[in-house]
């Protein structure tokens, strides 16, 4: 409390700008919400109290978490000169980083999922399918959030920074979807893997989940290693498509290393593909986020 008064009484207009962002914060939250309603053609009350449908609020709720991700990419950093300069910079950056969220949306419905209509199983109540989506709105926000801290600033340099890392970040984690769909198609003869998540397969939509985020945090640590170049725009691009590739190389390598020590004597295809054992998909979710995340701390 007396850290917090020293603080205040260094910084006077502290609750000010404290206000300020968080009144924006709540006003984009909302947004968020009438957006995905738009997005998906219904009337989000109505799907979430009258229908019932819990595809819908698992699709949601990963818009939203997604989008206070991004905030606090926006948050973290310097406050502005002004109180106007503060709220022009929190809602641009939140504007932005909705955007953007959106749009990671649209590449992954058309190139990462590009074999089923995912806003049609997630209004039919396509569990599985709105946990992935859910997931690859999470792992968009972190690489986002991880572009805003990188290149903090507000300036069109700044912007063409953030959308290069994010089209290559997209790029890799549409690569790794094809990659985990080879990997299903190897493992269960011949059988295709987006045609499994419609039939509602819940734990392969889980483990699939989890190596998204994993991704989506291993990516995040290009924001630590390289350094930004305000006009360097190849320099910057191909900083973050090397680091992405090695540190997606890394996670094949080390995730299946892991499970295989952890979850030594279980068949993982025969449980979680055949079985749809939600426990042990539950368990693998966990073992990729947790490379992820000792994967970003060596590097931060």
């Amino acid at each position: 409390m007396e850290q917090l008064q020293l603080l205040i009484n260094h910084e006077p207009n502290l609750l000010v700008i404290l206000a300020i962002d968080l009144t924006i914060a709540i006003v984009l939250l909302y947004t968020m919400r009438f957006i995905s309603g738009l997005w998906a053609g219904v009337n989000t009350t109505e799907e979430l109290a009258s229908k019932d449908n819990f595809a819908f609020g698992i699709s949601l709720a990963g818009s939203l978490l997604a989008l206070a991700i991004v905030l606090t990419g926006a948050i973290t950093g310097e406050a502005g000169t002004s109180f106007a300069q503060e709220a022009i910079g929190m809602s641009l950056y939140g504007v932005v980083g909705l955007i953007l969220i959106k749009l990671g949306r649209v590449a992954h419905d058309k190139f990462a999922l590009s074999g089923l209509d995912k806003v049609a199983h997630i209004k039919e109540g396509n569990v599985s399918v709105a946990i992935i989506d859910a997931a690859a709105l999470v792992a968009t926000a972190l690489i986002i959030r991880a572009t805003l801290l990188w290149a903090n600033d507000l300036t069109v340099d700044t912007f063409i920074a953030i959308l290069s890392g994010f089209v290559i970040a997209q790029a890799l984690l549409i690569a790794v979807t094809r990659l985990r769909e080879s990997a299903y198609r190897k493992n269960n003869q011949g059988s295709q893997f987006q045609d499994a998540i419609a039939g509602g397969q819940i734990a392969l939509s889980i483990r699939h989940a989890g190596f998204l985020i994993a991704t989506g945090f291993t990516l995040t640590a290009a924001s630590n290693f390289l350094i930004y170049v305000p006009q360097g725009y190849v320099e910057n691009a191909l900083g973050w498509l090397l680091f992405g590739i090695v540190m997606v190389a890394l996670l094949y390598v080390l995730v299946p290393l892991v499970k295989k020590l952890v979850l030594s004597r279980i068949n993982l295809t025969e449980e979680v593909d055949h079985q749809h054992n939600i426990g042990v998909a539950s368990l693998e979710f966990v073992i990729s986020i947790a490379v992820a995340l000792i994967l970003m701390a060596l590097m931060s």
